[in-house]
């Protein structure tokens, strides 16, 4: 695979939960951030009529969709909350792991060593 298109795929993974980035970017990072946002978020949701919804979900059905995702990203970063730091998945940990507390980018710069 050319060295490109690999650099193009990690890019689109690691910034579609960015927000305003990946829009401006190559065609194939926004379009894995505008995919996630509509079959995540539903960010756009409106954009297709019923027949065409409906079209995507019958051959992409979705059972218990979001209910699954969710418990896949506490499974995944619950061993780890510490990447949670500033990103949505600390949003999920709050919701569904007993006694997580999130960092707070406020007490992290006012905690920093570095003297005033």
């Amino acid at each position: 695979m050319p060295e490109d298109s690999v650099r193009r795929v990690w890019t689109a993974i690691a910034l579609h939960t960015t927000p305003g980035i990946p829009e401006f970017m190559e065609p194939e990072v926004a379009l894995v951030t505008a995919g996630v946002e509509y079959d995540v978020l539903g960010i756009g949701y409106h954009d297709l009529d019923d027949a065409q919804r409906a079209e995507i979900t019958a051959l992409h059905p979705r059972p218990g969709f979001k209910e699954a995702i969710l418990r896949a990203f506490t499974e995944g970063v619950a061993p780890k909350p510490g990447t949670t730091f500033g990103n949505v998945k600390a949003d999920v940990l709050e919701r569904y792991v007993p006694g997580y507390r999130r960092g707070n980018f406020v007490d992290t710069i006012l905690g920093s060593p570095w003297p005033e």
